[in-house]
């Protein structure tokens, strides 16, 4: 199994994937790839606009994407996709349209088949076993939180440690604390922007700038870089 799991698409003052597009290339390898791209995230633009930006981002590394939303069957072209990209946005709206077009099992079945998978924001999300450590607002229903189950952890991304003057709602950390109360067998990761999570078969790394911050009930939450052993993400509750 492999995935790249991004916690944003773009930092301040870059273009958008700027910042991941060398990780992107090195992950897809030498030889050109023609991924399938999720678009379903986008709200206040266009599947096509959307296709378009992020394409013009992966041919700076020598790949492409072409969108689901061109194919009368998702689910057929899903299963002959060579790599899966799962752009950012809101994630509600994104789980319903992956359940309502019948994906979740075919994704599963691919990614875990081996065939590469590249999610950034929300599509790092449903990666997850559910989308409860989400933030954005559900904007739509869908059928249940339950997304892709890739990994046995959630990640939260755009993970902020800072507690605005003036603001007087829960820190980012407190509502993590909340879902570790509710779910206290699985952790969280906090993916702070600018890094991302590279997960080949039973090995796990952080890459970027910052550290991540890790929270399981029971335990305090702890700091974790590059350089830590993060393989205890990947095991699953016997």
């Amino acid at each position: 199994m492999r995935l790249l799991l991004i916690s944003n698409s773009t930092n301040p003052g870059e273009p958008y994937l700027d910042y991941p597009k060398k990780k992107i290339g090195e992950f897809l390898g030498d030889n050109p790839v023609k991924a399938l791209f999720l678009p379903y995230a986008a709200v206040t633009f266009s599947y096509d606009a959307y296709e378009k930006k992020v394409s013009e981002r992966f041919q700076e590394t020598g790949h492409n994407v072409v969108s689901v939303h061109h194919y009368d069957d998702p689910v057929k072209a899903v299963s002959e996709a060579s790599a899966i990209v799962v752009g950012g946005g809101n994630t509600w709206k994104l789980i319903k349209n992956i359940q309502d077009k019948g994906l979740i099992d075919i994704v599963r079945q691919k990614v875990l088949g081996g065939t590469p998978y590249i999610g950034w924001s929300a599509g790092s999300n449903v990666a997850c076993p559910t989308i409860k450590t989400t933030n954005d607002m559900p904007v739509m229903e869908p059928r249940s939180f339950n997304s892709f189950n890739l990994i046995p952890f959630q990640i939260n991304p755009h993970y902020l440690d800072a507690n605005p003057a003036g603001h007087a709602g829960e820190t980012r950390e407190q509502r993590i604390e909340e879902f570790i109360e509710a779910n206290p067998d699985v952790y969280v990761a906090g993916l702070r922007e600018g890094t991302m999570l590279l997960i080949e078969n039973e090995e796990i790394n952080l890459f970027g700038p910052r550290k991540a911050r890790i929270f399981r009930k029971g335990k305090p939450p702890i700091e974790v870089g590059p350089d830590d052993d993060l393989t205890f993400l990947l095991e699953r509750e016997s």
